[in-house]
């Protein structure tokens, strides 16, 4: 169910939403705030497997653009952008919610992980949000926001997370120049850092159940995060009262980062 709300203040704005797995995903908590703040929505969905758990979704905040994105092969990430700039002519946003690690990369010691996994984790959790914001940034000619996704783990050796940690450290000081490098022409970008969710990609962590509760007792707020509150501070960051805020790793985690 899409959230109603009075004020639309992304009425009138047109974003993309990468990374909607499932109604349990980070980036469906972000299509349903921005749509339901008034934007028009194009969603991605990785393959034909996937397709017929996110295109009801799709339905679901009206998109007009539905396409396969997998960025690991050649070309997809390109149509979809070229598709944008047919179909919109412009974009406001992007939000990129994928990451990836085969399961002998991150489920071992980070000191052991293979050329192989480790290119694999750096270029689908990290290179991707650069090539997206390289496509994005001619169809933001009046600005516009790029998000990603990180977690708590890029900054301290979180148990179990590895090489997804390396990974996500490089994302958030891509982040850091993308918005140097961007934000003369008015485009900010951020990493969201959420707490542990009880998503399908996070379900691939070794003994996530014990960091879900970890959370859950140690943050100040004494409750986990959902995907509504991931996507209502996503849309804040895209509406103009942040104008003046870029380059950050916002933390919607109900405190936990703070915490020893």
């Amino acid at each position: 169910m899409i959230p109603a709300y009075k004020v639309r203040i992304h009425e009138g704005r047109r974003g993309l939403i990468v990374g909607i797995a499932n109604d349990q995903s980070i980036a469906w908590g972000c299509a349903k705030a921005f749509r339901a703040l008034g934007a028009e929505i194009a969603v991605t969905y990785l393959n034909d497997k996937a397709k017929p758990h996110v295109e009801p979704l799709a339905r679901e905040v009206e998109a007009p653009i539905f396409m396969p994105l997998d960025v690991a092969k050649p070309g997809e990430m390109e149509a979809v952008f070229e598709t944008i700039a047919k179909t919109w002519g412009r974009l406001d946003f992007v939000v990129h919610s994928i990451a990836f690690s085969p399961k002998e990369a991150l489920g071992g010691r980070v000191i052991d992980v293979g050329r192989d996994g480790f290119l694999t984790t750096m270029d689908i959790s990290c290179w991707s949000f650069i090539r997206m914001a390289h496509l994005a940034e001619p169809l933001m000619t009046h600005g516009g926001a790029l998000f990603t996704m990180t977690y708590y783990g890029s900054q301290m050796v979180v148990e179990h997370y590895n090489i997804m940690g390396v990974a996500k450290a490089a994302l958030e000081a891509a982040v850091r120049y993308l918005a140097a490098e961007l934000g003369p022409g008015g485009i900010r970008v951020h990493a969201i850092s959420p707490g542990p969710l009880a998503t399908r990609a996070a379900s691939g962590i070794p003994e996530f159940d014990e960091l879900l509760e970890k959370a859950r007792t140690k943050a100040p707020a004494r409750q986990l995060v959902t995907i509504d509150d991931v996507g209502l501070a996503t849309a804040f960051l895209a509406h103009d009262a942040a104008r003046l805020i870029t380059g950050e790793t916002l933390y919607v985690d109900g405190g936990y980062h703070i915490i020893d």
